[in-house]
């Protein structure tokens, strides 16, 4: 399995780097880099094309002993000794900051972990999710987006959309502003269910169906009018992406603890951002409409 995800993570981010180049006529700049515990990956990044401000691809694969603390957050609390303390884990994580604000930012990751000899309950699980971050809400972008995944989750016996769905609602939610970060998605982590085969299955239609989702959507947006409004509210909320990923993401508190690659770990956050002491949107515009939407989630399909 270990062999399986790498080569599949490789794939993946060959063929939407390859969506992007074309979208974005630009080039990336490759990074190849080895962690010194064991392990390395791939990072690529898109900047200064004619539709993303900065977009990011990154593959990972790494290994080596867990950190207490790293160990205690894995086991909920209970420190694993001995060779349960060694670990492997694999995966594709990916952000798309587009430059025009009436575009969406979107997010994925899809990873495989393992613990031990991976061959007991509990010692291995796969992850991840896609959720989609808008500026300015368009719902039939929503709707396409979550009908996508709900459609390959319907396909698979581990899946259950309903349930991805509220636990992607519940974890990008930014507590301290009583907001969601987008319009999610699905979510899921410790996924576990059946055996592994049926797990992978399901997971690798999910990163081949990341282009359908989000491809229709970025042609729709990107060459929309826009003022200097509506990238002052960009960066807005560009600083509450920010803001999540630095207090709540598990994925970056994974990185920083095990001696990840900052610059790979750091990637997600957006080249623009900005934080107005007591910004409000007016009263019936379009930045309240996004705004009551992240407050209160909705069945988009």
């Amino acid at each position: 399995m270990k062999e399986k995800m790498v080569s599949m993570i490789r794939r993946i981010q060959e063929e939407i780097c390859e969506m992007i180049q074309v979208l974005d006529e630009s080039e990336y700049r490759e990074d190849k880099w080895k962690r010194a515990e064991g392990g390395g990956g791939r990072s690529r990044v898109f900047s200064g094309g004619i539709v993303f401000e900065k977009a990011g691809v990154n593959i990972s694969e790494v290994y080596g002993t867990l950190s207490e603390e790293a160990a205690s957050n894995l086991a909920g609390g209970k420190i694993p000794s001995g060779k349960e303390r060694e670990f492997f884990a694999t995966g594709i994580s990916l952000v798309l900051h587009p430059i025009n604000p009436m575009a969406p930012t979107v997010h994925a990751n899809y990873r495989y972990f393992e613990r031990g000899d991976g061959a007991t309950p509990g010692s291995w699980w796969f992850g991840g999710g896609a959720d989609l971050t808008p500026s300015y809400l368009f719902t039939e972008d929503s709707s396409h987006f979550h009908r996508t995944y709900k459609d390959i989750c319907d396909r698979h016996p581990v899946a259950d959309y309903d349930e991805f769905k509220q636990n992607c609602d519940e974890y990008f939610f930014i507590n301290h502003r009583n907001e969601h970060r987008g319009i999610g998605g699905i979510f899921f982590d410790g996924l576990d269910k059946i055996d592994k085969e049926t797990c992978y299955t399901f997971v690798e239609e999910c990163a081949e169906g990341f282009i359908d989702s989000y491809l229709p959507i970025i042609r729709r947006r990107k060459d929309m009018d826009f003022n200097s409004e509506n990238k002052h509210w960009q960066r807005i909320r560009r600083g509450r992406y920010v803001e999540f990923n630095l207090v709540y993401d598990r994925g970056t508190k994974f990185g920083l603890t095990t001696n990840g690659r900052i610059e790979s770990i750091l990637m997600s956050l957006p080249e623009t951002a900005s934080w107005e002491y007591c910004h409000e949107p007016d009263v019936g515009s379009s930045e309240e409409e996004m705004l009551q939407a992240l407050r209160f989630p909705k069945d988009w399909i």
